[in-house]
């Protein structure tokens, strides 16, 4: 079996070199090379081909923003993952770093004796063998299949557990399976009051992807759960409306739901729904962690399954792990209708596997279908 190369570009040798232990403590991946700025990444790009670059935002003779402005200009389709401090406060570098091609970000911890180091290394090993898996099968390489609705964030987790949660898996548990649970609705559907999405690693391209096709005449509100760390889902909303024909800000506690406006859910906040006489209203919740996570789509569908029961579309897309798969068999049951982004167009089909496996899944879709999908569905049934 072959390994996840992977690429650090980093002008401090110290964090270089504790990324690189973290990335060479996992199984089926190592660190090919090293670069401390931009330039030199361009040129070890070239001669070493990694499966993924890790990359700094604040570097000399070339910075991060620089290196993905080159990298787009030489047509480059090696996946990069932003890795910074500078995105701890510099969230609109970060989203101008995806518009321009970049898969994902985490941020950098602030030193090798720092507790968030185990987070780091939790989300930097889900992103290394999700995009750089799907990038060396692509070039051919044979990568140890594993279970991607297995893996889930713990930010108290030693770093060996991250192990036995990305070990490979024979390719008969990994295979999907054929028939799903059945849940069968105590209720007809209804019309389609309030749209909920639940989405993970993949989800910023992949939602900046379906909201710019969005139709304008949707009249629903939309609360959105993308797990994104505290600081950046403002700036994720900003950029999201930008190109979408409907208003996206991120939610704050005591929002009206609005029709035809989206709410992204704040990094670590969970978000709930109260029911009042004349409006339904927005709360954030510092409860604890759901599923390793917070926001989290489980607490969220349950909130609308509770609330809305059949008159809603709730639609989890790509993803490591199960959140939200639970409480969408739980929406599924209330008689609201559900969709599910397939296997094939997920970066992770891990949120979406498990929640087809529970039956809460009407129908997969491909991510290229998602738009019009909701387009047809919930202007048919408003």
């Amino acid at each position: 079996m072959d390994k996840i190369s992977v690429l650090v570009v980093d002008d401090s040798a110290l964090m270089r070199n504790l990324i690189s232990r973290i990335i060479n403590g996992l199984p089926n991946a190592f660190v090919s090379g090293k670069a401390m700025n931009g330039k030199m990444a361009l040129d070890r790009v070239h001669s070493l081909k990694p499966d993924i670059v890790i990359l700094d935002l604040e570097m000399p003779v070339m910075t991060g923003i620089e290196f993905m402005r080159e990298r787009k200009k030489q047509k480059l389709d090696v996946p990069v993952v932003v890795l910074s401090s500078l995105a701890r406060k510099g969230a609109e570098i970060t989203m101008e770093c995806l518009e321009l091609g970049a898969s994902d970000f985490l941020l950098k911890p602030s030193g090798s004796e720092s507790h968030d180091i185990e987070v780091v290394a939790d989300s930097l090993a889900e992103m290394i063998f999700s995009y750089g898996a799907a990038h060396a099968l692509l070039k051919g390489k044979k990568i140890p299949l594993f279970d991607p609705t297995s893996i889930q964030r713990y930010s108290s987790a030693p770093i060996e557990i991250l192990k036995t949660r990305v070990a490979p898996i024979s390719p008969a548990l990994a295979k999907p399976l054929t028939t799903k649970a059945a849940v069968v609705p105590i209720r007809e559907p209804g019309p389609i009051e309030i749209i909920v999405w639940g989405i993970s690693t993949g989800g910023p391209n992949a939602l900046r992807k379906v909201f710019a096709q969005l139709s304008s005449k949707i009249q629903q509100p939309m609360l959105v759960v993308q797990h994104m760390p505290a600081g950046f889902t403002k700036e994720f909303a900003n950029s999201l409306n930008n190109i979408c024909s409907l208003e996206v800000k991120e939610a704050s506690d005591g929002d009206l739901l609005k029709p035809g406006r989206i709410l992204i859910a704040p990094g670590n906040k969970h978000i709930i729904l109260e029911r009042k006489s004349l409006a339904t209203i927005v709360r954030l919740s510092d409860e604890p962690v759901r599923n390793g996570h917070r926001p989290s789509v489980d607490v969220l569908f349950a909130s609308v399954a509770k609330e809305y029961k059949n008159r809603a579309l709730g639609i989890i897309m790509t993803g490591m792990g199960r959140d939200g798969a639970e409480e969408l068999a739980e929406l599924r049951k209330q008689g609201s209708r559900t969709l599910g982004q397939d296997e094939k167009s997920s970066i992770v089909y891990g949120m979406p596997k498990a929640a087809w496996d529970l039956g809460g899944v009407q129908k997969q879709i491909s991510l290229d279908d998602v738009a019009q999908v909701v387009n047809e569905l919930v202007i048919e049934h408003a």
